[in-house]
């Protein structure tokens, strides 16, 4: 049998002929304490940075923050609940919320004074929490498809909100759920809308809506509220930019205002 030729550099270690194995030798044994203490506190420096804000994982959060931010309009109407107050005065008495995690903004909404709320979730709610089961059990949240008809008679509430819901509808669709939205109400509609380029949806969400977002500009659904003979209300705008510069309200989402149907 051939044995196995062993490399020149183990002959040097084994015969102690390699230039600095000696050196690395003696300083091993003689500073182990001072290897532990490096590497302690070389560890504690990482997790420091780490989670300061300013280190990777820092930046991360910052990322997925904004991102989620981004994409949620619904989460920006809970922002905007005291604008909307400002603007809208006793047209906040009666709301209805239509879009995604609906039962968060009618809690809010709830906590209100005088504010009778009520929402419309337009996807399944099997992940729901034992707080929006409830409202869903008590009738104050349903679970409708809004490319259809909503289940409320003409002016049912003073003021309808939507968001998250008409990023989702092709013209097909949204040429009857606009109207409708704007049936059920008697002073307005209140539309918040992402931005192009900015909102996108969450690969994990796009199971849940069907289609992806598709953001439209300004001037798009300015042209579509003409075409589709729904006028904004400019009074509202104007009381709604008013109450934001006061209060320092920047939207993160397009906001529009539209009068009811008459």
């Amino acid at each position: 049998m051939s044995r196995r030729q062993v490399s020149s550099t183990r002959r040097f270690v084994d015969s102690g002929s390699f230039p600095f194995s000696g050196a690395l030798h003696s300083k091993s044994r003689s500073s182990p304490v001072l290897s532990v203490a490096l590497i302690l506190l070389g560890a504690f420096l990482l997790v420091v940075y780490a989670f300061s804000g300013s280190g990777v994982f820092g930046r991360s959060r910052e990322t997925v923050s904004r991102f989620e931010g981004d994409f949620s309009c619904t989460s920006e109407v809970q922002r905007a609940i005291p604008i909307l107050k400002k603007a809208y005065g006793d047209s906040m008495h009666k709301v209805l919320h239509v879009g995604p995690d609906t039962c968060s903004v009618v809690s809010a909404l709830l906590k209100e004074e005088e504010t009778e709320a009520w929402g419309v979730e337009p996807y399944d709610i099997e992940d729901a929490d034992a707080r929006c089961k409830s409202l869903v059990h008590k009738g104050i949240v349903r679970v409708a498809d809004v490319k259809f008809p909503l289940p409320y008679r003409a002016k049912s509430f003073s003021l309808v909100i939507v968001s998250d819901s008409l990023d989702y509808l092709s013209p097909k669709y949204m040429n009857k759920t606009l109207p409708d939205l704007a049936r059920v109400a008697a002073d307005g509609v209140v539309i918040f809308t992402g931005y192009p380029g900015k909102q996108r949806a969450k690969v994990a969400e796009l199971s849940k809506f069907g289609r992806p977002a598709k953001m439209r500009s300004s001037s798009w659904w300015v042209r579509y509220f003409v075409q589709t003979n729904l006028e904004e209300n400019e009074t509202s705008v104007k009381k709604f930019e008013q109450a934001a510069v006061k209060k320092s309200y920047q939207p993160s989402c397009q906001v529009f205002h539209l009068k009811p149907l008459t």
